[in-house]
This record gives C-alpha cells, sequence and structure tokens, in this order.
C-alpha cells in the first residue's frame, strides 16, 4: 500500500514538475483570465475598456509571479480606439494570493494608431497644460509606439516609466496658423526627459531634419537643446523672421536662398515663453539680393544699380544670452562685378558693433568732391571698424580706403541716422586726383573746430562751387548741424590747372550748417594777390567778395568762356533762401582760342577780327557779368564787353552741365563808331527815340550741351537802344 501511495505521490510530483516546466517554458493560452486583466486595468483606470481575444500564461519560479500577454488588444477610451499589438505583465502570485495589487508592470507595443488618439489617451495619466495645448495643435499623424510601465502596491504608475517609438506624417497648426507638416521622427520618452531623434519636417515649403533633440522637464521651465538643418532652399523675410523677428524687420531684401546646420539651446516655461537663447549656425548663403535706399551711393560706384547681390558666402552666427555675433566671408555683385568681402557683426542690447574688408578692385569708385576716381580693374581696399546704435546713428572707429598710390583715413566719425556728419576726430588724406595733382591734407578736430593743415592740395573743385554760389554740393552738404570754425593753412593750394596760391590761409565759420564768416588770402606765383571775404549782414543775407590780380584762373571756371589771358577780377555776391544775385567784373584782359568767339566772327563775315583770336588774341577794357544763380540754374541778366575791336551783349542761362543757352549783339569797334559815340550830343541821336533806331551790328545765339554748343547769326541786325546806352556809359567812363 506504502509503495502504491509513493508511487501514486511520485507520480504527482513528476506531473506537477512537468506541468510547472510547460508553464514555464511554453505557458498555456486561456480566456480564463480575461475578467481578472480586465478587472486590474479597470482598477487602475475606470475610463477605459479593453477588448481582447485570448491570454497567454507562463509561469516564473524564481518570483512566483506568471508572465501575462495579450495580443490584438483594443484600448476603448471616450469612443476612440487604440490598437495594440501586445501587452505583456507580470503578475505576483503571493499578491493575488493576498488579494492585492499584483500587477508590476506592463509592456505594451502598439500598431499605427492616429497621434490625435494616443495624446487623448495619454492624458488620462498625466493630464498636463502642455498635452492640453499640443492636443489642440495637432492635427493628423500615425503613431507606433513601446511602453514599459511599472506600478506600486496600489496600482499607481510609477516614474519610471518609459516609451518610445515612431511618429510618420503629422502636422502641427500654431496659433498664429503657421504649420509644421510632414513630420517623421523617433521618440524616447522617460520621466522628465524627451528625446527625438532622426526629425524630418516641412515648414513653409522648406524642408528641415534633425539628428537629435533633448527636452528636460526642469519642473518650472523645460530645457531644451538639440540640431536642425536645411538643405539649400529659398528663404523670405518671413520665413526667417520666425528666427531673427527683432533683428531682420527693417532690412530691405525679398528673398535669400541658404542652406543650415544648427545647434541651439533654450528653456520654455510653462506658458510657453522662451528664454536664454543660445544657438550656433553654419550657414552657407548661395544668392541674397539686398536693396539699399541710397541714391548718393551711384555717385561713389558707377555701376550700382539699387541693389547688392550677395553670393556663395560662408557664415559663422552665434547667439547667446542676448548676443548675436555674425562672421562671414563671401562675394558681393554690383552690377555684373564680383568682389571679396569679409565681415564680423555684433548685436548686444540693440547696438551692432562691426568690422568689414572690402575689397573694390574690378568696380570703379568715384568721389566727386575730392575729384578722386579710381579706375575698374585696378587694386583697392575699403576696412570699416564701426557701430550702428539704438537711435540708428553711427559711430565709425575708423574708415580706411587704400590702394597703392592712396590712402584715405577717417577716424571716429559720427553720423546721424540719416548718414551726415555729427563730428569727426580726424581725415588724413594723401592722393593723386583727376587732374593728376598730389594732395597732402590733415583736418584735425580741435574741441567742436577743427584745423585743416596740408602741404600741397588741389582745391579747385571746392572753388568751383564757391563761385557758383551752390551751397547743395558744398562742404554743408555733409553735415547734420555744423556749429564750428575751421583754420586752414595751405602751403600750396592748386585753384585750376595748373595755376596754385602760396601762403593760402582761412578762417571759416558755420552756424546752424550755414557758412557765416570767411576771410581768405594768398598770393600766386607771380606774388599778385587774391582776397575772398563771406559776412552775413543783420538781413541773413551772404555777402561774397573776391579780387583777383590774376584773373585767369577764375574766369577758367565759366567753361564757356575759354581763353582768357593777363586782367584782374572783382566778383561780387548777395545770397538769400538759396537765391544768389552776382556781378562779375574783368578789367584789362585779352581772349584767344574761343571756338563760339571765332565761329560768330566768321559768320558774320568778320574775318579780320577773327583772326586775331589766332594770333595775340582780341583785347578787352571790361567785361561785366550780372547772373543769378538758384540750386543748378544759372541765369545771366547781361554780360557786356567793351575793347578796341569789339563790344558785345549777352543774355540767358546755363543748366549745370545739360544746356546752355545764350543770345545777344556783337558790333565792331571802328574808328567812326568811337569817334562818334564819343560825342554826348550825337550819341543821343544815335540812341534814337523809337527802338530798333540806331547803327548796325550782328546778332547771334549759342545754345547746346557745353561741350557740343551751335552757334547761328544774322549778320545784319539794327542795334538796340539798350546797347548804344550801355557803349556810350563805358566810353563816357573810360
Amino acid at each position: 500500500m506504502f509503495k502504491t501511495f509513493i508511487k501514486i505521490f511520485s507520480f504527482l510530483i513528476i506531473l506537477l514538475v512537468v506541468f510547472i516546466g510547460y508553464l514555464s517554458f511554453f505557458g498555456i493560452e486561456t480566456k480564463s483570465f480575461n475578467k481578472l486583466i480586465q478587472e486590474e486595468i479597470y482598477k487602475t483606470n475606470n475610463k477605459i475598456k479593453v477588448k481582447f481575444d485570448k491570454v497567454k500564461i507562463l509561469l516564473k519560479i524564481s518570483n512566483l509571479s506568471t508572465n501575462i500577454k495579450a495580443s490584438d488588444i483594443v484600448l476603448i477610451h471616450d469612443n476612440k480606439e487604440i490598437k495594440l499589438k501586445n501587452i505583456s505583465t507580470n503578475l505576483s502570485l503571493r499578491a493575488f494570493l493576498k488579494k492585492e495589487f499584483g500587477i508590476k508592470n506592463a509592456f505594451i507595443e502598439s500598431e499605427d494608431n492616429n497621434l490625435i488618439d494616443v495624446v487623448n489617451f495619454f492624458r488620462i495619466y498625466k493630464n498636463s497644460p502642455q498635452l492640453i495645448i499640443f492636443e489642440k495643435m495637432l492635427k493628423k499623424g500615425k503613431i507606433n509606439t513601446k511602453i514599459e510601465l511599472n506600478f506600486d502596491e496600489n496600482g499607481k504608475l510609477k516614474k519610471d516609466y518609459k516609451f518610445f517609438g515612431t511618429i510618420k506624417g503629422a502636422e502641427i497648426k500654431f496659433f498664429n496658423k503657421d504649420i509644421i507638416s510632414d513630420i517623421d521622427l523617433n521618440f524616447d520618452i522617460q520621466n522628465k526627459f524627451y528625446l527625438i531623434q532622426n526629425v524630418e519636417i516641412q515648414y513653409k515649403n522648406v524642408n528641415f531634419s534633425s539628428r537629435q533633440v533633448n527636452v528636460i522637464d526642469k519642473d518650472k521651465y523645460f530645457y531644451v537643446e538639440g540640431n536642425i538643418n536645411n538643405k539649400s532652399s529659398v528663404f523670405d523675410k518671413e520665413k526667417l523672421s520666425i528666427f531673427f523677428r527683432q533683428s531682420l524687420k527693417n532690412l530691405n531684401f525679398e528673398s535669400a536662398k541658404l542652406s543650415s546646420d544648427n545647434n541651439f539651446s533654450f528653456k520654455v516655461n510653462k506658458k510657453f515663453k522662451i528664454s536664454d537663447i543660445s544657438l550656433k549656425t553654419k550657414i552657407k548663403l548661395n544668392k541674397l539680393n539686398y536693396k539699399i535706399d541710397i541714391a548718393k551711393l551711384k555717385n561713389y560706384i558707377p555701376s550700382y544699380n539699387g541693389f547688392i547681390d550677395f553670393q556663395d558666402h560662408d557664415i559663422d552666427l552665434t547667439i547667446r544670452k542676448k548676443k548675436l555675433s555674425i562672421k562671414g566671408i563671401g562675394n558681393y555683385l554690383i552690377g555684373t562685378t564680383s568682389e571679396i568681402v569679409s565681415y564680423d557683426i555684433i548685436n548686444k542690447d540693440g547696438n551692432f558693433r562691426f568690422q568689414s574688408k572690402i575689397n573694390i578692385n574690378k568696380n570703379p569708385l568715384h568721389i566727386e568732391f575730392l575729384n578722386y576716381k579710381k579706375k575698374a580693374n585696378k587694386d583697392s581696399n575699403l576696412f570699416i571698424d564701426g557701430e550702428y546704435k539704438k537711435n540708428k546713428s553711427f559711430l565709425f572707429k575708423e574708415i580706411s580706403l587704400n590702394d597703392s598710390k592712396n590712402n584715405f583715413l577717417i577716424d571716429n566719425l559720427s553720423l546721424s541716422k540719416d548718414l551726415k556728419i555729427n563730428y569727426f576726430k580726424l581725415i588724413d588724406l594723401n592722393f593723386v586726383n583727376e587732374n593728376k595733382k598730389n594732395n597732402e591734407i590733415i583736418i584735425k578736430r580741435d574741441k567742436k573746430d577743427y584745423l585743416i593743415s596740408s602741404k600741397i592740395f588741389d582745391g579747385s573743385t571746392f572753388l568751383d562751387e564757391i563761385l557758383k554760389g551752390d551751397n547743395d554740393k558744398g562742404i554743408t552738404s555733409f553735415f547734420t548741424n555744423l556749429n564750428s570754425k575751421f583754420k586752414i593753412n595751405i602751403d600750396k593750394v592748386f585753384i585750376e590747372g595748373n595755376d596754385f596760391l602760396i601762403s593760402f590761409k582761412s578762417d571759416i565759420q558755420y552756424k546752424k550748417n550755414n557758412l557765416e564768416n570767411l576771410n581768405l588770402s594768398g598770393n600766386f606765383a607771380d606774388n599778385k594777390k587774391l582776397t575772398l571775404t563771406i559776412r552775413t549782414n543783420e538781413n541773413n543775407e551772404k555777402i561774397t567778395t573776391l579780387y583777383a590780380e590774376n584773373a585767369k584762373p577764375l574766369v577758367k571756371k565759366y567753361k564757356f568762356i575759354k581763353g582768357f589771358e593777363e586782367g584782374y577780377l572783382d566778383f561780387y555776391s548777395v545770397k538769400k533762401n538759396n537765391l544768389s544775385k552776382s556781378k562779375l567784373k574783368i578789367n584789362d584782359f585779352k581772349l584767344k582760342e574761343v571756338p563760339a568767339l571765332t565761329k560768330i566772327l566768321t559768320l558774320a563775315s568778320l574775318q579780320g577780327i577773327a583772326d586775331l583770336l589766332t594770333g595775340e588774341g582780341i583785347r578787352f577794357n571790361e567785361f561785366e557779368m550780372d547772373f543769378s544763380n538758384k540750386k543748378n540754374l544759372m541765369t545771366i541778366n547781361e554780360i557786356y564787353s567793351i575793347g578796341p575791336a569789339i563790344s558785345l551783349m549777352m543774355e540767358g542761362y546755363i543748366q549745370g552741365k545739360e544746356l546752355v543757352s545764350l543770345k545777344g549783339t556783337l558790333v565792331p569797334a571802328t574808328t567812326l563808331n568811337k569817334f562818334v559815340g564819343s560825342i554826348p550830343v550825337l550819341g543821343k541821336i544815335l540812341v534814337g527815340k523809337k527802338t530798333g533806331e540806331g547803327v548796325f551790328g550782328v546778332s547771334f545765339k549759342i545754345k547746346g550741351p557745353p561741350n557740343k554748343l551751335e552757334t547761328s547769326v544774322n549778320p545784319i541786325k539794327t542795334l538796340t537802344p539798350r546797347f548804344i546806352t550801355r557803349t556810350l556809359e563805358k566810353i563816357k567812363k573810360n
């Protein structure tokens, strides 16, 4: 009997071992635990329903638990289904027997599900404001996940969960209606740590990718760091403004083609406010078409067409603690000519500090007020070190332009927002101008005044503006509000061609950007004097007087009058409200090589007088010119000149460098004319009582551009009383 018992007991033991071994290695499938599992899940959250078919049970002897695995599961919440490939969990037999919560962990692998449904489901366990906002912005997408969960003895989810998987084809619409679409990524979410990898997104038709983005929950804020890049794409200002909203809003460009590789970090608080931005970017700028609204730039760069193209730039951009740094090098294109430019820009607290080296080798460069021109294909370098301030003003610590023979230096130049000079510390110029003249000049600031010294300088361009009475192109056109004195001392200054002054000295005073007073003196090479004074009277009239014992250099300034020799000059002008009225007198001079006058004499069949121009010239006793200037227009009320050979009278206008229009009367001064004209009684008879009475002379017209004048002559013309009266006045005076 005992042996039989032993056999049965042994068989049962073997059967139990085999059964346990089978359960441990192969497990069993049953529906018996379905209700139990559903109840346990219901205990974790009563809003979730579960549907599945069978459960596979695998016994784990080592810790007295069973592994329960269910496949093809459907989680139902709020009438939305989440499909899972399988769920497996370990059930503690000891806890089960004690009727305690026995599920210690759960492993979940999903099918592809709608991302919105998964976010809604996830909110059951962690209903944070961020998830609520994210769910509202999320429009579509698929998600495939694997989840590892651990529970405490009370059935509550522990914080050491793991949630990883992939997202495909997602789309997010922000509250400002911007859309990020075609989102593909891998994610790994753990407690307070979010890892996103292999990201592909599209924003405003630009494809971005990211190797990795880390998000760390710091309780009070999220810390985000990672990488994002894009292949060469076209960006307009709107697309770039999301990254540089404040920096780019005033820049004049339509689009830029570029690729970039960006490493970034920042903080986001619970209200989605971004702070502590740090960005390191490498940009390959393929092309940027930039508009610069400086009309006068064409005066310096003739090929400028309003735009500058930037091409093939390598740029390093850094943002850290509200400090922006940009370093780059590449090509800039003006017109059809490409040059190299490098730059270093720092923006801190709204102020831009910048340095730039610009090659100006292929492009021509003109500085009109200095009469300097750099020809194309001549190496030249421009260096700029300055700062653009929040009030839109500029401070240039250094501007230097250098080529093989010419050097220009400006030190501490302050410009207003409309690019007018506030002040400067030093200007040092050493160059050869278009007249092939050497120029060496230094201008130093002394408190609020300026000292100008030079060994040699070509001042012909500046003298042109004084004689024209045109302040629009004078020194004050460069200043915002000039209230300074200039003290000038130049050893040798050229005033026209090879004519020069020595011991040139001047004191000039400006008030409220207007020339108030000027005293100028110098000596010609033959020791003849030149003086110039400008005074402002109580009626705010500016009175200019110029006296030169050598008239030739100054008369040359009037391009329609050529071939002056000898003579002395007296000039007087009154200017008010930008209108100047002037009178120019020249005495005891002669003319030769004057094309217009030669043509008049020839057409009038006065060949004998015309021949004088090819010899010693035609002598004149007096020349008077009464004229006015307003901006670019010179109106000649009267030019009257009398001499032994001829007398003439003219009037008309000169429109800058565009047009000359003159008409007048010319009379051969024969012996009879002079004899009869010198008798007072007979002079009155010659004048006559009716317009048109008198002796015969010649009328003429001169019209056209200064370099292409056309002349017409009417050789039979009755002299006007005005001409005869003026002639008699001069004869009587002499």
